[in-house]
C-alpha cells in the first residue's frame, strides 16, 4: 500500500470530520487558509495526494486508485463519515471517493472543477518544470529563472517552487513529475461511474475561472443529482486562497443547511 501523508488538526475528538484535498502540483499546505477557519467546528484532516507532497509515489495514475488509497487512509484512522472538500484535481478525486464509497461521504464540496474531460492546459507548466536542471541548479533563484522561460505568471512559479526541496546538496520536486507528465491525459479525463452520488454536493466556481462552466451542468447533474453551485466574484481558480473567508462562509452555509 502506498502511504498517503496527512495532518490532523483537532482539539476535540467529538467534532465531525472534514477532509481537505489539494490540486495538481500542490500539497496539503495549499488549503491551509481554509483549514485554519475550519478547526473551530471540525476535526480537520489535510491530505497530500498520492504523488504529491510527502505521500508516496505510485506506478500509474487513475482517479479510482487515488480514491482507493485515500479511502484506505480514512479507514485506518477509523473515519467513518466525513465532509470532503476538494480543489481542482483534488475535487475530481473527492468525487471519485464519493461515487465509489458513498457511505463514507456525508456531503461533498468541490472547488472549481467539474467531473468532465478537459483539454490539456498545463503544457507550459510541464515545459517550465522540465527546463529546471535539478542536477545543476544551485539555488531557488536559478530554478525560478528556468521556470520563467515558459511560465510568465510569478504566482504560478512561486506555487511550483513550494514543492522544490534540497536534500544532501541535490534538488528534487516533491511531486512525481515523471508520472504526472506521462499520465497527464488520464488526469484530464472525465469521472466515470455506473451510479450517481445522491447526497448533498456543493460546487463553488471562481467567477474569473473557466474550469466550471454552464456547459458542464448536464454531466454534473447526471453523477450528482443533489448538487448546487455557487460563484465567488472577483476570483479565479485559486478562490480558496484569494478569498478564504468567503469560501469558508459559503461551505459552512451549505453544511448548516443539511443539519
Amino acid at each position: 500500500m502506498s502511504a498517503v501523508n496527512y495532518q490532523i488538526h483537532s482539539d476535540d475528538s467529538q467534532k465531525p470530520w472534514i477532509i481537505l484535498i489539494h490540486g495538481l502540483f500542490g500539497s496539503l499546505d495549499n488549503l491551509s487558509g481554509l483549514r485554519r477557519l475550519f478547526t473551530e467546528q471540525f476535526q480537520v484532516l489535510s491530505i497530500d495526494l498520492p504523488d504529491h507532497g510527502h505521500s508516496s509515489f505510485t506506478e500509474e495514475f487513475s482517479f479510482k486508485h487515488y480514491a482507493h488509497l485515500i479511502s484506505q487512509t480514512l479507514a485506518a484512522l477509523n473515519i467513518q463519515s466525513a465532509t470532503l472538500v476538494g480543489h481542482s484535481l483534488g475535487g475530481k478525486v473527492a468525487m471519485q471517493i464519493a461515487l465509489d464509497n458513498a457511505s463514507l461521504v456525508k456531503r461533498l464540496v468541490i472547488i472549481d472543477i467539474a467531473p468532465v474531460k478537459y483539454l490539456p492546459r498545463h503544457n507550459q507548466v510541464f515545459a517550465g518544470l522540465n527546463a529546471v536542471d535539478l542536477g545543476h541548479i544551485e539555488s531557488r533563484k536559478q530554478a525560478e529563472e528556468s521556470l520563467a522561460q515558459h511560465i510568465q505568471e510569478s504566482g504560478v512559479r512561486q506555487f511550483l517552487l513550494k514543492s522544490l526541496y534540497n536534500q544532501e546538496n541535490q534538488w528534487f520536486w516533491r511531486f512525481n513529475l515523471k508520472l504526472l507528465q506521462r499520465d497527464y491525459i488520464k488526469l484530464s479525463e472525465a469521472i466515470e461511474s455506473e451510479h450517481s452520488f445522491n447526497k448533498p454536493v456543493l460546487f463553488i466556481k471562481g467567477q474569473l475561472s473557466d474550469y466550471l462552466l454552464a456547459e458542464h451542468k448536464e454531466a454534473t447533474l447526471t453523477l450528482f443529482p443533489n448538487s448546487k453551485s455557487r460563484v465567488i466574484n472577483g476570483v479565479g481558480h485559486w478562490l480558496h486562497a484569494e478569498k478564504p473567508k468567503v469560501c469558508h462562509e459559503m461551505i459552512m452555509s451549505f453544511i448548516l443547511a443539511q443539519k
